[in-house]
């Protein structure tokens, strides 16, 4: 953030506010740990303050402090829009267009509050009258404990804020191992774990929770994957029927995608699950070293996100995408063999 921007932000947050904090539909670690965190730093300054979200997300997020806060637009649609419409501020979190918030978005366009963004997707939307957005950085959660810091109050983050910015800092660099995890996350991090987030706890609340579906629908996934070594691609696709006989819950195929890339030479890996009440393929994107997957997915799949995760979409059916994917990944094999 720029000095102008932090000496608005301090203006603005001055006097009491009524402040409703947004996360992306489908809200993931980063998203959730970084509006609950802001939600109770907030909160300490005395600001009427609601999160926010589109729709629901994963049980393995549902343990974190302040959870049992939000309000579920999907569920709770009369309250959140009363939320957002009594809102002054509007603070937008790891995304950065409105488009990204589904049946949210006409609602936030016809908000007469002040919009706040922090977020560190690429090509952000101009549509916050503050934005606070740097792509090198690890995660939203990581720019919500610099926000504070602008700030000067990073003596109000308590165990729970460092707990829920530990959770999207950690599950947004897959356990610390990603390129955008520099060395000033990992002091970020000691800080958060100084401040009470308990590390082992917390990896164990995400990761190490599973059901016999999971797993069963894992062992599907895996023996779906195609690799195709020519391309250094590997893919995994799972239908709805695939989905329902293993019971699936949303977060059930959270890092599914990430197995490709654990095989010797492959570079690029991708996950394509069939949506049927949304009538979409729902497809992620992960890639190692310097092909963008954020390119990919711009220009073939109506998606995007960071140069080696990203996420897409397709509304033919699952052959017809598969079949397309196939056809474009065979203009991209010089770029995937440098």
């Amino acid at each position: 953030m720029n000095s102008a921007d932090i000496t608005t932000v301090k203006s603005i947050l001055s006097q009491p506010q009524k402040i409703a904090i947004i996360p992306h539909r489908n809200p993931d670690g980063d998203a959730m740990g970084s509006c609950l965190a802001l939600y109770g730093f907030l909160k300490k300054k005395g600001h009427t303050v609601h999160v926010v979200a589109p729709n629901d997300y994963p049980k393995f997020l549902k343990w974190m402090p302040e959870n049992d806060t939000v309000i579920n637009f999907e569920r709770e649609n009369p309250k959140a829009k009363e939320v957002i419409n009594k809102a002054s501020v509007i603070f937008t979190l790891d995304f950065n267009d409105l488009s990204r918030v589904g049946q949210m978005e006409q609602v936030l366009k016809e908000a007469s509050a002040d919009f706040i963004m922090i977020d560190h997707h690429q090509q952000p939307s101009d549509y916050a009258m503050v934005t606070y957005s740097d792509v090198t950085m690890s995660s939203t959660c990581e720019m919500v404990f610099n926000f504070i810091d602008f700030l000067g109050e990073t003596d109000q983050i308590d165990a729970d804020m460092a707990t829920n910015l530990y959770t999207g800092i950690m599950t947004d660099t897959g356990s610390f191992k990603y390129r955008s995890t520099s060395s000033k996350t990992h002091r970020v991090v000691a800080e958060l774990i100084d401040k009470g987030a308990d590390n082992m706890a917390i990896h164990q609340e995400v990761f190490d929770t599973n059901s016999p579906s999971r797993l069963h629908l894992l062992g599907v996934a895996l023996s779906n994957m195609v690799i195709l070594p020519e391309y250094r691609t590997a893919y995994i696709t799972l239908t709805q029927d695939e989905l329902d006989q293993y019971d699936f819950k949303k977060g059930d195929t959270e890092g599914f995608v990430n197995y490709g890339l654990t095989l010797e030479g492959i570079i690029f890996a991708l996950i394509f699950i069939e949506n049927r009440e949304e009538g979409i393929i729902k497809i992620s994107l992960r890639s190692i070293g310097d092909f963008s997957v954020n390119e990919f997915a711009r220009a073939h799949f109506n998606g995007g996100g960071h140069t080696n995760a990203a996420g897409g979409r397709s509304e033919t059916s699952m052959e017809e995408t598969i079949s397309r994917f196939n056809d474009i990944l065979k203009t991209y094999k010089d770029k995937l063999n440098p």
